[in-house]
């Protein structure tokens, strides 16, 4: 399935197989270290920057039934945002993951958007639209 909205992300997650868990790590924007002038030139512009993961959550599918119930509930903690990673963990024999399962996987995707490793992601911005980065 072509994953195109954060609700096609939903029905695929309701297709397979296994109960799904999603798990979200929200990055924000901020210039690199050693960052040059015209790095910091083109932050000040909006484009470019380095993304670094400042919260992360696991929920269950219908938990979050829409994108704006996440950027709500993150609104509570305080914490500003810009791109939100998803990724999805698999339970077994029928039951969704639970939260205890998901801090292990959670901080694997911190550690590879950190790392620059954000291939394996889908990534939505603050409005639920997909967005491609480079």
């Amino acid at each position: 399935m072509n994953i195109q909205s954060y609700q096609d992300l939903l029905q695929a997650a309701a297709m397979q197989q296994e109960p799904q868990r999603l798990l979200f790590v929200f990055a924000k924007a901020e210039l690199p270290n050693g960052y040059t002038d015209s790095q910091k030139h083109n932050f000040e512009q909006g484009q470019g920057g380095a993304l670094a993961p400042v919260l992360c959550v696991d929920k269950l599918p219908e938990e979050v039934s829409a994108f704006q119930q996440l950027v709500t509930e993150s609104a509570h903690t305080g914490i500003d945002w810009d791109i939100a990673f998803v990724s999805a963990l698999g339970g077994r024999g029928g039951f969704p993951p639970n939260s205890d399962e998901a801090v292990q996987p959670l901080q694997m995707m911190m550690q590879k958007i950190q790392g620059g490793m954000i291939a394996d992601f889908l990534t939505f911005d603050k409005n639920g639209e997909l967005v491609a980065l480079y």
